[in-house]
């Protein structure tokens, strides 16, 4: 029997599986030599290929908590000449990739992974991950700009969910805020405080549903425990929206 072509790539470590299906119609895969397509399946002893090289089936599955530096980025697109997240563990024996992303000049908290199983899960809408932001802003803030924040933000594609916002400091000129948004849009944080006046100095991830950045240094991972990462699997009590 054999087994979709998306799920061989993510169980052996290449990305999530929508992902995977992404890569198939863009033509970077191949089966025994031809260019492959959605729908296939392969078998044992097939060759598989991921941008010319052999994907082959990875055993042990592993999740990891990372804290990205500004200026490295997500992708693991081996023709990258910036510096990946991917980077940082090139001495481990995974194929790895990030779930999610985190922009370029954006810090903090991502997992990094081989387990499409989960990649697929944490990523999909139902699961609503709640993430925690520390902003640096310009200006100070308003309880009215707060209010709107925590309300819900119109923004160019759309109202924003409401949001938890908690003012942590107000000096010289600047302004540190706690944003934690279960939306996972481009630049979102960075968007939504723009739209009440305020340009992002720093911003930096802090926490993904019971996962804190907390311990880690900027560059430095830990591996997920099995609670941790069933915890995060979990639909309540973070399927409400806020």
């Amino acid at each position: 029997m054999g087994v979709r072509l998306q799920k061989y790539l993510a169980d052996a470590g290449v990305a999530s599986r929508r992902r995977c299906e992404e890569l198939i119609i863009s033509g970077l895969v191949k089966v025994n030599g031809e260019v492959a397509s959605i729908g296939m399946s392969v078998e044992e002893g097939d060759l598989v290929e991921y941008q010319g090289k052999p994907v082959k089936a990875q055993g042990e599955r592993v999740v990891f908590a990372f804290n990205k530096p500004r200026n490295v980025i997500c992708t693991a697109d081996a023709n990258e000449d910036r510096v990946r997240v991917v980077d940082y563990f090139k001495e481990l024996p995974y194929r790895l990739y990030t779930v999610g992303r985190l922009d370029y000049d954006s810090e903090g908290l991502i997992f990094v992974t081989n387990d499409g199983d989960f990649a697929d899960k944490l990523t999909h809408p139902r699961y609503q991950k709640q993430k925690t932001y520390r902003a640096l802003c310009e200006g100070s803030f308003t309880e009215a700009e707060l209010s709107s924040l925590r309300k819900g933000i119109m923004l160019d594609d759309g109202m924003t969910a409401p949001a938890d916002v908690r003012l942590a400091h107000t000096y010289g000129g600047r302004s540190e805020v706690y944003i934690t948004i279960h939306e996972g849009r481009n630049r979102q944080v960075r968007r939504m405080l723009a739209a009440v006046g305020h340009s992002t100095l720093r911003l930096r991830r802090v926490a993904i549903g019971s996962v804190e950045l907390r311990g880690l240094k900027q560059g430095e991972w830990r591996r997920l425990e099995k609670a941790e990462i069933d915890a995060l699997l979990k639909t309540e009590p973070e399927q409400s929206r806020q």
